[in-house]
């Protein structure tokens, strides 16, 4: 580690003032800019080159574990760094990791340009109404695992980049690329133009998602635990489901798209 690290001793300091009271915040926005938390989501941070970081904020006893952390962020990008209860007093709550970075958020990209750019074989997954954070950072997770070239989401689908759902992305929200539209209709009227196949993942699904054969353009259309797919989407498109005991319901929608995604993967 060969930099200098500035520092903290003032929770008001003006420098770290991006990352006070981070729960508060993060519900109302950050004007362009997102938390980034945990070491493994800022070594994602630090190694792809979708997102910029604006600083890094290190709680002093995990400053000696970091090294090859510290020495991936760009020159330009400061280092700071406080004791414990300056760093619980910045956050606004106890900060057990210690590892913060606060991201730019670029331009976002129209559901069509996304699409437009994606290779001729290629695996979109497109939500509809996840407002739940976890799900939301686990199937995002899941999407990277299984080779998903996209992420689409509707207007009701909560923020990739909260900072609870980048964490249980443990990045990926930060690698796959994704982009927002108004509707799920909206979605499959634009994944349809361009010659995708779209399947819609339902307890009601018609074929067995084992069955069946990816298209070179495959699209997964996953709905929100409850509610799910609106019923006009479900009867027009193929849909399918996960094979389980009849006694039983459904799975959590984070888990239905992992087994899904991976049978889709398999078939590549």
């Amino acid at each position: 580690m060969s930099r200098a690290l500035i520092p903290i001793d003032d929770p008001q300091d003006p420098r770290i003032s991006a990352y006070r009271d981070i729960r508060e915040r993060d519900l109302v926005g950050r004007e362009r800019r997102f938390v980034a938390e945990g070491k493994v989501v800022l070594n994602v941070l630090f190694s792809t080159a979708r997102f910029k970081a604006e600083s890094v904020l290190l709680r002093e006893s995990r400053v000696a574990g970091m090294g090859e952390l510290i020495d991936h962020v760009p020159q330009d990008v400061p280092v700071y760094v406080a004791g414990g209860a300056v760093m619980d007093a910045i956050a606004g709550f106890p900060m057990h990791r210690g590892v913060l970075a606060i991201g730019k958020r670029g331009e976002e990209e129209s559901v069509e340009a996304l699409i437009a750019r994606l290779p001729e074989r290629a695996l979109v997954v497109a939500l509809s109404g996840i407002a739940n954070h976890d799900n939301m950072g686990a199937i995002l997770r899941n999407a990277a695992a299984f080779g998903a070239d996209a992420v689409l989401m509707d207007a009701g689908c909560c923020d990739p980049l909260y900072r609870k759902a980048i964490r249980v992305s443990v990045g990926a929200a930060l690698k796959v690329p994704f982009a927002r539209g108004d509707s799920a209709e909206a979605l499959v009227e634009a994944l349809s133009e361009s010659d995708f196949k779209i399947l819609a993942l339902s307890p009601r699904g018609t074929r067995e998602i084992d069955t069946v054969k990816r298209a070179p353009r495959t699209a997964l259309l996953l709905g929100a635990e409850g509610p799910g797919l609106p019923a006009t989407l479900l009867d027009r498109l193929p849909s399918v489901r996960i094979g389980m005991r009849e006694d039983f319901d459904s799975l959590n929608v984070a888990a239905a798209s992992a087994i899904a995604l991976h049978r889709l993967w398999v078939e590549t």
